[in-house]
């Protein structure tokens, strides 16, 4: 499994340049506009995020990590202005405890770093608060001069490495803000 910062609807493209992944979101997303169909188009898992649906998504976690398939999520449970790391919400971890997953399973951290194109503000990439996805779009693609994006990969960690959930979200969230930080343009 893999966890990244959220920055940006970008990121669906920029983490999936490297190598096959599949994310997974709440399932508001799905009926966005713009936003819903990217995700359903790239094979995002939809998740309820309720506490009676975490033996489902246990299930189906463990059936798409058994063949093969790289979940990634989103742990501050909403994007930002790329600038900062929020905190990471420990719920999400819980998954992953679970007996069948704890044992065999790794984590990655990942950092995804935008930088702004040349005189623009260092939040251009970013995606957050009420923005609505067709301007953002717009702005993006008229933009003059285009930015960068570094996708920094941490070591992968065994789950069965740390004692519960919290443990596990707060080093993740410490290598993503690491990353982001150590790779962001002075």
């Amino acid at each position: 499994a893999v966890v990244a910062n959220h920055a940006s609807w970008l990121d669906i493209f920029a983490l999936n340049a490297r190598k096959r992944i599949y994310f997974v979101s709440k399932s508001e997303v799905a009926g966005w506009p713009g936003i819903g169909w990217l995700a359903r188009a790239t094979g995002t898992i939809f998740i309820q995020r309720n506490r009676s649906e975490v033996q489902n998504q246990i299930t189906m976690f463990r059936d798409r990590l058994a063949v093969g398939h790289k979940l990634l999520f989103f742990p501050e449970g909403t994007s930002t202005d790329g600038q900062q790391v929020l905190p990471f919400k420990p719920a999400l971890f819980a998954a992953f405890f679970d007996p069948a997953l704890k044992d065999s399973l790794q984590m990655q951290a990942v950092s995804v770093v935008y930088q702004a194109p040349k005189g623009q503000d260092p939040r251009f990439y970013g995606w957050w608060g009420d923005m609505t996805f067709g301007p953002h779009l717009l702005s993006t693609l008229a933009a003059r001069r285009q930015g960068a994006v570094h996708v920094v990969y941490h070591p992968p960690v065994r789950v069965t490495d740390y004692a519960n959930r919290k443990d596990l979200a707060l080093a993740m969230e410490d290598q993503v803000r690491t990353g982001l930080t150590q790779h962001r343009a002075p």
